[in-house]
């Protein structure tokens, strides 16, 4: 009898284990297989949050088929005091396996809310951006110019400011003046600190910077800096043969000049191809930008015309005066502009006049220049009477 139990207990054991043994297989199968998430979605895990909140939300959403085995998952894995605060873009038919992945692998938030604050030559623009995770594409929530405020900031910028999860970004665009970045960044209140005082121009290196809230302005002016040192640097050591520059600051201020002349990119060795020949010819430069930058001295648009009295007027920088370039840049030129200064194209171009598409007509004699001057008048006076 005992002999008999003894055996149906053995028998009962094995089976139980069998089915044990099964179990683990089929919840390690769900956790490493593809998930059931059918479209791409953005995961917020707030802070302070815990591994069973994230699998009911998870579980919620549709991107996980059993939070139990999620959260048995994530204990087995070692990782249930590694869980970090974002927003997330979990893809879809992701694995429990590679959402843990995700949420512990530490780093910046890859969805959700993200305020940019745009620097440019006319006006610095602050936007309030949600990435839609279905078409990996920013929506524009709320957008301000800081500049132009009377009041508190919209409420919809406050509300995201100041969530934990929220990235912050800066760019910077080419062209734009050293004291346009400093007073840009003091109008952002995302930001601390004090920049004791305005930059050198051309010193600072247009780009995106991504920024933590509270960041110091004073050290993110200081990677701007740094930033252009190693781009100059990098271009001057890799520049053409018998260029007209005495040094590597001399070539900034003319890839600034490169910069404000035009904005599109495949003209850049063109028009600096254009000054360069005048340099070597002993002509004066006779660019307008420079003599703006002389009047404004970089503290905004001048938002005229220039008058025949100021193209006349003697001054550093009115380089239809001087015979050579201004004393500094008059902007801070981008790498494109600063590498078509170093390695400008060749051409025998010794004059350039818009031409109303948005690029410039070339011409190599002072006949053909003036045909083109022409030709352009007649296009401004088309336009003036439409």
């Amino acid at each position: 009898m005992w002999r008999n139990i003894a055996s149906n207990a053995l028998s009962l054991f094995i089976v139980m284990l069998i089915v044990a043994v099964g179990v683990v297989a089929w919840g390690q199968k769900q956790y490493t297989s593809e998930g059931p998430l059918a479209e791409t979605i953005c995961l917020r895990v707030e802070r302070g949050s815990s591994f069973s909140r994230v699998a009911d939300s998870l579980e919620a959403q549709g991107a996980i088929s059993n939070a139990a085995i999620f959260r048995i998952g994530v204990e087995y894995s070692d990782k249930a005091s590694a869980l970090k605060a974002g927003s997330f873009l979990v893809n879809e038919g992701a694995s429990m396996e590679e959402i843990v992945d995700i949420v512990t692998r530490g780093g910046a938030s890859t969805c959700g809310t993200e305020i940019l604050y745009r620097v440019g030559v006319l006006s610095a623009v602050m936007q309030v951006r949600e990435l839609d995770p279905a078409t990996q594409e920013y929506q524009i929530t709320a957008e301000f110019k800081p500049a132009e405020l009377e009041g508190d900031a919209p409420a919809a910028y406050v509300e995201k400011r100041d969530e934990s999860d929220t990235r912050f970004r800066i760019a910077v665009a080419e062209g734009v003046t050293s004291w346009q970045v400093v007073d840009s960044l003091n109008r952002a209140d995302f930001l601390s600190g004090e920049v004791a005082s305005t930059p050198a121009e051309g010193s600072l290196a247009p780009d995106s910077y991504e920024v933590k809230a509270g960041a110091d302005r004073a050290a993110l002016i200081a990677s701007m800096q740094d930033a252009q040192v190693e781009i100059l640097a990098e271009a001057w050591n890799n520049r053409a043969a018998d260029l007209p520059y005495a040094n590597a600051e001399e070539a900034l201020v003319m890839a600034s000049i490169v910069e404000k002349e035009t904005g599109l990119a495949e003209e850049r060795r063109q028009v600096a191809s254009v000054f360069v020949n005048r340099l070597n010819k002993g002509m004066r430069l006779q660019t307008d930008p420079t003599v703006i930058y002389g009047i404004t001295k970089g503290q905004g648009s001048l938002g005229r015309g220039l008058r025949q009295s100021e193209l006349r007027r003697e001054t550093p920088y009115n380089t239809y005066v001087i015979d050579a370039l201004p004393p500094t840049p008059i902007a801070n030129p981008g790498r494109a502009a600063i590498e078509a200064a170093l390695n400008p194209d060749s051409t025998p171009y010794l004059f350039f006049v818009a031409d109303g598409t948005g690029g410039h007509a070339f011409a190599e004699t002072l006949a053909q220049h003036n045909a083109n001057v022409a030709e352009w008048r007649k296009i401004e006076a088309e336009r003036a009477n439409q």
